[in-house]
């Protein structure tokens, strides 16, 4: 049973998401204050959070990212509002995924399993991969360079982690999002650039410029 986080200030939508959830034996906390997100984050200690973009008081990318400052746990976006900006604006917050309001039940049920499932998934075996003279660690998730620990999210990581074990090798991109995303059909294919594009930004700001290259038309690939 997983412990959902549900921010969500449509009492019609959120009772039923809460419903849906629950029909899979999951827990689901409600926000009673807004004012209060943080707090009632940290008590409930959730394994996923659905967080609504329109909030009262702070949006939804405010309180994400608050949210991250203390936590990796994956959040999932819920806006009425489904362009490209928006989608940008979840994932470079700290976000995992979005699912465009009105919410499809199946939808949201979807990507709620597949986000669940690839982040609790065991690793069984530590293990580092060494590259340009940093190091990634397979179980943290994260990278040191040069002395300097770099924090990645689950789907940074992920696109690390393939890009070096194909070392070489374009990776295309429909690869990478079967990887990544599995059986997950309902991911904007827009998503994975931003990620990678976050990923870059992460591993150039800690020194490491040009290491991740764009083969226009076919993937990614670490020479």
């Amino acid at each position: 049973m997983y412990r959902i986080f549900l921010v969500e200030d449509d009492d019609a939508l959120a009772g039923l998401i809460e419903n849906q959830l629950r029909s899979f034996g999951d827990d689901v906390h409600r926000v009673q204050d807004f004012y209060k997100v943080v707090e009632e984050f940290q008590e409930y200690d959730p394994h996923l959070v659905l967080m609504d973009i329109g909030l009262p008081y702070l949006n939804g990318f405010r309180w994400c990212e608050e949210i991250r400052k203390i936590s990796n746990v994956p959040v999932l976006f819920l806006s009425s509002a489904s362009d490209n900006m928006n989608i940008v604006m979840a994932i470079n917050m700290g976000g995992d995924d979005f699912v465009a309001k009105p919410v499809d039940p199946l939808v949201l049920s979807a990507k709620t399993r597949a986000i669940l499932r690839r982040s609790y998934e065991i690793e069984a075996n530590p293990a580092v991969i060494s590259f340009h003279g940093a190091v990634l660690n397979l179980n943290s998730g994260m990278v040191n360079i040069n002395g300097e620990f770099v924090d990645l999210t689950r789907n940074e990581f992920r696109i690390l982690k393939i890009l070096l074990e194909n070392r070489g090798k374009v990776v295309s991109r429909q690869d990478l999002m079967v990887a990544l995303w599995q059986d997950d059909i309902y991911v904007e294919e827009n998503t994975l650039t931003v990620n990678v594009g976050r990923l870059r930004k992460k591993l150039e700001t800690a020194g490491m410029e040009q290491i991740i290259f764009t083969k226009p038309g076919s993937g990614y690939l670490i020479k």
